[in-house]
């Protein structure tokens, strides 16, 4: 204890991060990380308060303009900031932008409803950019600040912004750079702000949204309005399917609470249901989502044993019975409603599952007693799933339950020693030769290594008793030890994760990354919360090492960097291109992909769950024709293994 008294602990241990420091110092708390997913964030976090001008009845267009320098403009023609004194002593709009939990969001006068809540949106953008700058269009003039990485860089005139000009016209206009010195790269993702920019325009059915993209090689203009709202949202995520029915809409309002709902049933043994507060994507469903499934599903029973398709002595449909086949959009407005952390993930209210159940049994029961042929369709997709699921409840019982699939008899995982799951990791590698040279290179304290051999079966076209009958797929559900998800039911728990880390080793060739596909689809599929938490990560080993003359080795892990090594380097040079892990001994597979302070490993993110969820069923499901017009379009963006 001798030891402790040398690390004092008084007043000045403590650490009062001024301003936004803590933005900069801290800004996983506030964005979600600093990959690509964070990054975009600075874009959503803008335009979901242009968003809220919207739904405040001020605003009716919003321009996002992905800049030539790599900067991005987010602009409206709402109200504009406030610009007048506050009374703190400067302009309302400084404080807006560089303190947080400053904003309008907080007055239910202004906003009745809104997507920013804490008001850290626009400062914690301010916060992580290099620049940014302001221009608000109010009372007739044009008003200006400027920041750098969050400080102040507009000399105030008696507490109050310059004015630059005159306009007839109001609105916020920002323009920002990301910090490089905060993200790991600073490009944004055009595809994944394009699929959420056209999502809003789906919930805002009044609202156009100007996209314009003017980095070098990727200009393009896009505008996203869509009058149908829900209705033409729900079609487009049916598009290619066979639906069952017309898109079935409603709408309603209980206690300041309003909901509108889509629902459609389709030809394919799976559920797809989005929700919305204000406005975000609630990714993690919540209390809304509850209560929409749960008076669903009491409806649906209710009217099949009314109809006589359920008998006395039947049991209820599962909840997952009455969805087989459904897509749902639930989108509500609540005057205050929480979620779970800034990135807004799960909707927390209670009183939102209350009001969301009423509004889907008043209006649905409305609805169905109308169309009744639309309620026989979705009553026998209940049945046909109910069939279906006890069959292969069985199937899967039989699977799971046998002794012989226990690793203590197929020996192929290599286990490590430590317990801790937050200390191990798991290299899932293709093929025994790689998998060998793994399992002598590792260190076996905390790396795990299971092999598995050659392409796994591709799920996205597999019944769930084909799933577990495949051998490779059985292994990994058994070694990561917490279950999994699927259509019938979950008995998925990730308190129960062997590993905190679930690495893919391949072949750095087109065939390793086919494997990839296959593994990060069973995985997306079955056990979606370990890419949604972090846990899944792809190897990068190197393609190639080149040795100097002077004897110094050198590796490289992709043409563009050997292309640079040529520039730098004219001496002699030898060079190894590395077709396969196999082909390195065990000194380079531990120097290259398993030493955790050399290797180059890549986490995967999902942003987008629509975009993923629609990119996975065309790319590895059974219809030809969307994959066929997508690869038509994207081929030009391919990469040929030489």
């Amino acid at each position: 204890m001798a030891g402790l008294a040398d690390r004092a602990y008084n007043a000045d241990s403590i650490n009062v991060l001024e301003g936004l420091e803590a933005v900069r110092k801290r800004p996983g708390m506030y964005i979600g990380g600093v990959g690509a997913k964070g990054l975009n964030h600075l874009i959503y976090e803008l335009v979901d308060n242009s968003v809220d001008e919207h739904l405040a009845g001020y605003c009716s267009r919003i321009n996002i303009i992905l800049e030539k320098d790599g900067s991005c403009t987010v602009s409206d023609n709402g109200r504009g900031v406030p610009v007048e004194m506050h009374k703190k002593g400067v302009s309302a709009a400084r404080i807006v932008f560089s303190t947080l939990h400053a904003g309008g969001k907080f007055d239910s006068r202004v906003y009745k409803t809104s997507g920013g809540l804490h008001g850290v949106g626009s400062s914690v953008v301010n916060a992580l950019s290099s620049k940014f700058n302001v221009k608000i269009s109010r009372n007739g003039f044009i008003y200006q600040d400027t920041y750098k990485k969050g400080v102040p860089t507009t000399k105030l005139i008696d507490g109050l912004l310059p004015v630059i000009g005159k306009s007839r016209q109001s609105g916020t206009n920002i323009n920002f750079i990301p910090d490089d010195e905060i993200f790991e790269k600073i490009k944004f993702r055009a595809d994944w702000l394009k699929s959420r920019l056209h999502e809003t325009a789906y919930l805002n059915p009044e609202l156009t949204i100007e996209y314009e993209n003017k980095r070098e090689g990727e200009e393009e203009k896009l505008t996203y309005h869509e009058p149908e709202g829900l209705v033409a949202y729900i079609k487009e995520l049916n598009k290619g399917r066979q639906a069952l029915h017309a898109p079935v809409y409603f709408k309603g309002s209980i206690e300041n609470i309003e909901a509108q709902i889509c629902i459609q049933f389709v030809d394919a043994f799976e559920e797809n249901i989005l929700g919305f507060c204000n406005n975000i994507f609630t990714q993690e469903g919540g209390s809304h989502i509850v209560g929409f499934k749960t008076r669903f599903t009491q409806l649906i029973n209710s009217y099949a044993r009314e109809l006589g398709v359920l008998k006395e002595k039947d049991a209820n449909f599962t909840g997952a019975d009455t969805r087989n086949g459904m897509t749902a959009l639930v989108s509500i407005k609540h005057p205050d409603p929480m979620f779970e952390g800034q990135t807004k993930t799960k909707l927390a209210n209670a009183d939102a599952a209350k009001a969301i159940g009423n509004i889907t049994g008043e209006c649905l029961t409305r609805y169905f007693d109308r169309n009744l042929e639309v309620l026989k369709t979705v009553i026998a997709c209940a049945e046909k799933s109910a069939k279906i699921r006890k069959a292969e409840e069985k199937a899967r019982t039989n699977l799971l339950s046998k002794a012989k699939f226990s690793f203590d008899s197929n020996g192929k995982l290599a286990n490590c020693e430590s317990r801790d799951p937050k200390k191990c990791e798991i290299f899932i590698v293709e093929g025994d030769s790689a998998g060998g040279s793994a399992k002598t290179a590792r260190d076996r304290r905390y790396q795990a290594i299971l092999p598995i051999r050659g392409k796994i079966l591709n799920v996205e076209k597999a019944s769930i008793d084909k799933v577990l009958a495949n051998a490779e797929i059985r292994t990994m559900i058994n070694a990561f030890g917490c279950g999994f998800s699927e259509g019938y039911g979950n008995d998925f728990d990730i308190s129960r994760l062997k590993y905190d880390k679930i690495i893919l080793m391949t072949d750095a060739d087109v065939d390793g990354s086919h494997i990839d596909t296959l593994l990060l689809t069973f995985l997306y599929r079955f056990m979606p919360e370990l890419i949604y938490d972090g846990h899944v990560y792809i190897a990068m080993p190197p393609l190639y090492k080149v040795v100097s003359k002077k004897g110094e080795g050198v590796y490289l892990y992709n043409d563009g960097e050997l292309d640079e090594y040529k520039k730098r380097h004219k001496a002699p040079f030898v060079l190894q291109r590395y077709k396969g892990l196999g082909e390195m001994d065990a000194s380079q597979l531990w120097e290259t992909t398993l030493d955790p302070q050399r290797r180059v490993l890549k986490r995967i993110e999902i942003e987008d769950v629509r975009l993923a969820g629609e990119l996975t069923q065309i790319l590895m499901g059974s219809e030809v024709a969307p994959r066929r017009e997508f690869i038509y379009n994207h081929a030009r963006e391919a990469v040929i293994d030489a």
